[in-house]
């Protein structure tokens, strides 16, 4: 079974939201940023079809997202998914941030990329809402661990 949490390319979530950043600057308008976003999404390691249930579900979006979490050598990894494509590259696009950081890192890191990235306006007032909820519960799932 291929590994379904994400390991991250970047050392650091600094680091991640620098590349993501750069990246999408790449791009002269939404519609190629969009594809790009889509294709990270298509990128995601595939997702235990046993996790798609309500107890995986993350609440507050209106796609269906479902995220797993574990720890490993004093990280968090996660795992995600979404029924829409668009929701599953903002889903890469989180994990890519968040996923196999410690909870301190995690907690450090203020969702507020999303806003200095333009994501939020750049996205339906619902999606928007939808991706800060991801955002909360991978946090939510930080300060739990950090106990």
């Amino acid at each position: 079974m291929t590994d379904p949490f994400v390991t991250p390319a970047e050392p650091t979530a600094a680091a991640a939201i620098e590349a993501i950043s750069d990246e999408l600057n790449l791009f002269d308008d939404w519609m190629e940023r969009y594809e790009f976003i889509i294709e990270m999404g298509r990128k995601l390691p595939p997702f235990p079809d046993t996790w798609a249930d309500d107890a995986h579900r993350v609440p507050g979006c209106q796609s269906r997202v479902w995220m797993e979490a574990t720890t490993r050598d004093g990280s968090i990894l996660f795992a995600g998914a979404s029924d829409a494509a668009i929701v599953s590259g903002l889903v890469a696009l989180l994990l890519r941030v968040y996923s196999g950081r410690s909870a301190k890192e995690i907690l450090a890191t203020d969702p507020v990329f999303l806003k200095d990235l333009g994501l939020l306006e750049a996205l339906s007032t619902n999606r928007g809402n939808g991706i800060a909820a991801m955002a909360r519960k991978l946090r939510e799932v930080a300060t739990r661990i950090a106990g």
